[in-house]
């Protein structure tokens, strides 16, 4: 069994991995879990989902193996627990953490296998728009809704006050494109947040970020992503060096290079109801620069 944390190279935008496999066990609907000792896969994390897995495939004895899914695993040493059934935080002492690539389960693959690791570069691409589109998004959100704050609020790496940090119920990234959700809730109201006269003016929100965003695309602002280590647990932070100044956001996802990659972005926005508390839509759609 695994001791140490999966290295991952995808961070750096890298789409194959040449790597031994390390431990290979049954997992749900019928798949194999495969755990290698780095990997080019990014995988989906039970934690906070919002990025999907990549796609592709893990080339072993010849034969490609599609992989059906790949998701955050732990273990302690003794049993390999998957997704939502790691049973401790991400970091624990005395726990490894992985990435499991699911594969069929009659796939012919084994511990001790030497295998190369492939993700698929058209899903990686859409998937990495739709998470700088978010971002940039998020950042622009943030600007805009500045004039609604009338107490001091903890601000973003721009100097706004951070909306996208003190609301955030969701976010999930999709192929060229991001939808998150903002609960305005009470106690965004108790910190100071104006909420009672956003659904009404949503169309100028919408305005004034789609402007904004037009000007950092333009502005051709450089994207990379910064880690503390080539560990799965180890820090990132997304970095967008913008005429405002070098925005930062901790992320573990992955990215385009270039605010110019996303060509356009259409942003909408719409206040619906959850439960009781209102929560606030902002969908992105990218018409991506090829």
């Amino acid at each position: 069994m695994p001791q140490r944390d999966t290295r991952v190279t995808y961070p750096g935008g890298a789409l194959t991995a040449r790597s031994r496999v390390l431990h290979v066990a049954p997992a749900h609907e019928g798949r194999l879990a495969v755990v290698t000792e780095a990997t080019s896969f990014h995988p989906v994390d039970a934690a906070w989902p919002d990025q999907p897995a990549d796609a592709g495939v893990i080339r072993a004895n010849g034969v490609d193996l599609p992989v059906r899914d790949a998701v955050v695993a732990a273990t302690d040493g003794t049993d390999l627990h998957l997704g939502d059934d790691i049973p401790v935080r991400k970091g624990t002492e005395g726990w490894a953490f992985l990435v499991a690539h699911l594969v069929d389960g009659d796939a012919a693959i084994a511990e001790g296998d030497e295998v190369e690791v492939e993700a698929d570069a058209a899903t990686r691409r859409a998937l990495s728009t739709g998470h700088t589109a978010c971002h940039l998004a998020s950042l622009a959100l943030n600007r805009v809704l500045a004039d609604r704050w009338s107490k001091p609020a903890r601000e973003d790496s721009l100097g706004s006050p951070d909306f996208d940090g003190a609301a955030i119920a969701s976010s999930r990234i999709l192929p060229d494109g991001s939808l998150d959700r903002y609960r305005l809730n009470k106690s965004l109201r108790r910190a100071g947040f104006d909420t009672a006269s956003l659904a009404g003016e949503l169309d100028d929100v919408r305005s004034a970020v789609a402007e904004q965003l037009e000007r950092w695309i333009a502005a051709g602002a450089v994207v990379r992503v910064e880690a503390a280590g080539d560990g799965l647990t180890d820090r990132r932070t997304w970095v967008c060096e913008l005429p405002e100044g070098t925005a930062r956001i901790p992320c573990g996802g992955t990215h385009v290079a270039s605010a110019t990659e996303l060509g356009s972005v259409m942003t909408s926005f719409a206040v619906v109801d959850d439960g009781g508390t209102p929560v606030l839509e902002m969908t992105n759609a990218v018409r991506p620069r090829h």
